[in-house]
C-alpha cells in the first residue's frame, strides 16, 4: 500500500528544497523526521510537515498499520511558476528581472513486507 501528499507553490526555489529532499530520500520514516527536526535548512520544517500528512493519510487508508515499517519510496521537487519582479538598475529606465522562484513537492510513502 502506498501513500501520497503534494505541497504545491512553495515559496522557495527548487534547487534549494532538492537540497532537503535528497537528505531523507529512501530512509523510514522516523529517522527521516528526526534528520528533518535537527536540519538549519528552512525547507526541512514544510518538508517534515508534509511527510507527516503522507503519514496520516497511510493511517487513515490502513488503520493499525505499523510505522516502523513505513519508508519514502518516492520524494521528488518540480518547479513550478515564477513571479517576475524588477529591480532599478543603471541608466534612466531600466529594469533587472527578479524571480522569485516555486516549487512542488511530492512524497510517497510505501509499506516494507
Amino acid at each position: 500500500m502506498e501513500s501520497r501528499a503534494q505541497l504545491k507553490y512553495y515559496r522557495s526555489s527548487p534547487r534549494k528544497v532538492r537540497l532537503v529532499v535528497d537528505m531523507v530520500r529512501g530512509q523510514a520514516v522516523e529517522p527521516a523526521l528526526t534528520s528533518l527536526q535537527l536540519s538549519p535548512k528552512y525547507a526541512a520544517k514544510d518538508v517534515a510537515k508534509l511527510v507527516r500528512s503522507a503519514l496520516a493519510n497511510l493511517e487513515q487508508a490502513q488503520p493499525g498499520i505499523d510505522v516502523d515499517r513505513v519508508f519514502i519510496s518516492k520524494i521528488y521537487v518540480d518547479g513550478g511558476p515564477s513571479l517576475r519582479r524588477g529591480r532599478p538598475a543603471s541608466k534612466w529606465v531600466r529594469m533587472h528581472r527578479i524571480l522569485k522562484r516555486m516549487c512542488h513537492i511530492t512524497v510517497e510513502l510505501a509499506v516494507k513486507e
